[in-house]
């Protein structure tokens, strides 16, 4: 009897070993990945055994792990039901969860496990998991540790902690809170030295906290690793570019582009491709740039990477409409693009669509929460529609022993992205001690602005000023009406009827003499760095008196940032009638001068920085048919943004043009601006 349960015995485990060396091969798929070679293998064994649990387990997980997460899902509750008390079918049920995103009941599930089993290895891993799935990252790495504590080194649940701390990190950027954010990266590279992944988020955190000099480090560490070297460059790249320094990011840029080769793995070989196209366009070399893409699309057409480049570069060169034609491709191929999204917002907004470029903006958001760029785009176009104050007040002084005081306010209040009101105070007085002339003048009106369409804009106001002089009180109507048109790209022309009293000095206000203004502004700027401006003015006057004014002024960009550029103005004025003892009245006047212009716009500055400008120019004028006289003029302003909503600055002119008053003597005039934006948001968006 015993020989005979022990040859039974023998029997059934020479078939157990059999029969699990023969699923040995379907192991080996799942441990390696080949998850549809597993599915049919295991699939197979089940038409034979369909109750065996071992190939049911890993036929669940083979078909969740290959793209069929409900089915298995299905299968692990079928299971769990069979064997409600195996801690494994357990394990695989939660996992099953997961791969179905089903995090919040996968949370309460794996609890359970861990409270059934402390210890558990798997439970607490995958708990871990759920928890960081969640983004609920601190206590995600306290489990993820306790999984550790269980077995020390463990590869899948180091390479888990590792992107805990990435996404934790990612967590406290996009909160703005980059301190924290750094400790966590910092943390993370003493646990995985000089880890790749790490080192990149942590060069981003930087370039997003405009913290260059730590990214450009960052990128240097990288880059001692040879294998790293490309993706580092790239890097490099980025930064040179944020720093202004165009070719020296073109330079790095070249290096890495140069350095590709059959060998590189291809999502690197387009981020380097990318990044070189992006340098040649900072660099305004729009040919290359632009034969670069042409030659790439041929070979992948509607590539959103190559729509998007082609888009840039189009911005770069003005052809918005050729931009948000990419952009849209891009949101058909894609509706979550982020440049798609962000692109067409700066697009439509360069268009005057700034309805459309709100939507592009939010809805980037809605993808990308709080991302910055996005966040910051919205910020600064609501800038742009926030109502606002703008005081100044101004003492000149000229040679002609003549001095005005004055103080100028101005309200803008925006009800749409179209509509705005628009009111203004101006006060001045002026005296000359010399011939006891005293006279003060007080300005008040009111208009509005409307765009009529995103390339034309009508303004107009209308009001009165209110003189009191030596001899002669008053009261006049004043008024400015002009249309603004963007006729082409990198073109804007004004043209406008203006009338104004001539109120230079005292005497001039007691005589009364009205002004009325036919004016046209005209602004060409190009893709190779010059621009050009030119004005006409012809003025009637109530005195009979007629004049003709063309300043035009040719100009070469030579730094972006600050931007610096220089040129030549020419000035040419005539009059009907010389009337030199009452004021500058010239039948010719010419003048040439040349100039520099250095800037930093207060419109770039950030809160808690200076803004500045200097212009300073010297040169010829001459007067009727007199012998030429030596010019200059020094302007200059110095500013400081004191907040998003609060700034002010201080101003100052000196000049000797004749032009420059209405005597032709040597002007100084000093002064202070205030401005306020009197709400934190327009008024019309919630």
């Amino acid at each position: 009897m015993k020989l005979k349960f022990f040859a039974l015995f023998t029997l059934l485990l020479t078939a157990f070993f059999s029969y699990a060396q023969d699923m040995q091969e379907g192991f080996t798929y799942l441990e390696t990945g080949k998850y549809a070679k597993a599915e049919t293998f295991f699939q197979s064994i089940l038409k034979e055994y369909p109750q065996n649990k071992t190939a049911r387990l890993c036929y669940g997980r083979a078909i969740g792990l290959n793209g069929k997460p409900e089915a298995a899902n299905t299968l692990f509750t079928n299971l769990l039901a069979d064997y409600p008390t195996d801690f494994e079918v357990k394990l695989n049920y939660g996992e099953s969860l997961l791969w179905n995103s089903n995090f919040s009941k996968a949370k309460t599930y794996f609890k359970g496990l861990i409270d059934e089993d402390p210890k558990s290895f798997p439970a607490l891993l995958s708990y871990a998991n759920t928890l960081s799935n969640l983004k609920e990252y601190k206590d995600a790495l306290k489990y993820v540790d306790k999984a550790l504590e269980v077995l020390p080194g463990n590869p899948n649940a180091l390479t888990s902690k590792k992107y805990m701390y990435l996404g934790y990190a990612y967590q406290k950027q996009q909160s703005q809170k980059y301190d924290e954010a750094e400790l966590l990266l910092k943390e993370n590279l003493i646990l995985f030295n000089n880890d790749k992944d790490t080192l990149l988020n942590l060069a981003n955190l930087y370039l997003i906290a405009n913290r260059l000099e730590d990214a450009k480090a960052t990128y240097d560490i990288l880059a001692e690793n040879p294998e790293n070297k490309i993706t580092a460059l790239n890097g490099l790249a980025l930064v040179s570019h944020l720093n202004g320094k165009e070719k020296e990011a073109l330079q790095l840029s070249t290096e890495a582009f140069e350095s590709l080769d059959k060998t590189t793995e291809p999502t690197l070989s387009q981020q380097t491709t990318e990044r070189y196209v992006q340098a040649l366009i900072w660099n305004k070399k729009f040919k290359a740039s632009d034969t670069l893409i042409a030659n790439l699309i041929e070979t992948k057409p509607n590539e959103n990477w190559l729509l998007a480049l082609r888009a840039t570069l189009n911005i770069y060169k003005s052809d918005f409409k050729k931009s948000v034609k990419d952009y849209d491709q891009i949101l058909v191929n894609d509706s979550t693009s982020f440049d798609g999204n962000l692109g067409n917002a700066n697009a439509l907004k360069a268009l005057g669509k700034y309805e459309a470029a709100y939507t592009s903006a939010e809805n980037t958001l809605k993808f990308y929460e709080n991302q910055k760029d996005a966040t910051n785009f919205i910020k600064n176009l609501n800038t742009t529609f926030t109502p606002f104050y703008e005081g100044k007040t101004s003492y000149s002084f000229d040679n002609g022993d003549n001095e005005a005081f004055a103080f100028n306010n101005n309200i803008e209040f925006p009800f749409s992205t179209k509509f705005k009101v628009l009111a203004s105070y101006n006060y001045r007085n002026t005296t000359n001690a010399v011939t006891n002339n005293d006279a003060t003048s007080n300005d008040f009106s009111l208009g509005l602005s409307y765009q009529l369409l995103p390339n034309v804009t009508f303004k107009g106001t209308a009001g009165l000023t209110s003189a009191k002089a030596t001899t002669n009180d008053y009261t006049q109507l004043l008024t400015d009406v002009s249309f603004n048109i963007k006729p082409f790209k990198l073109q804007d022309l004004t043209v406008g009827y203006k009338r104004e009293l001539q109120s230079f000095n005292a005497e001039l206000l007691d005589r009364e003499i009205v002004q009325n203004n036919y004016y046209a502004n005209y602004s060409l700027n190009t893709n190779f760095n010059l621009g050009w401006f030119t004005q006409y003015f012809y003025t009637s006057q109530s005195d009979n008196n007629a004049r003709n004014l063309l300043f035009t002024s040719l100009y070469y960009n030579i730094l972006p940032k600050p931007s610096l550029k220089a040129g030549i103005n020419y000035q040419y004025i005539t009059f009907k009638n010389q009337v030199p003892t009452v004021y500058f009245s010239p039948e010719k006047f010419n003048a040439v001068e040349v100039f520099a212009n250095l800037i930093k716009d207060e419109n770039i500055a950030k809160p808690k920085e200076w803004f500045y400008e200097l212009t300073a120019a010297t040169g010829l004028q001459y007067i009727e048919d007199d012998k030429s006289q030596s010019t200059y003029r020094i302007q200059g302003k110095l500013g400081y943004k004191f907040s998003d909503r609060c700034m002010a600055n201080l101003f100052g002119t000196r000049s000797n043009i004749a032009s420059a008053t209405a005597a032709g003597f040597t002007f100084n005039e000093v002064g202070l601006r205030f401005k306020w934006l009197l709400f934190e948001k327009p008024v019309f968006r919630e």
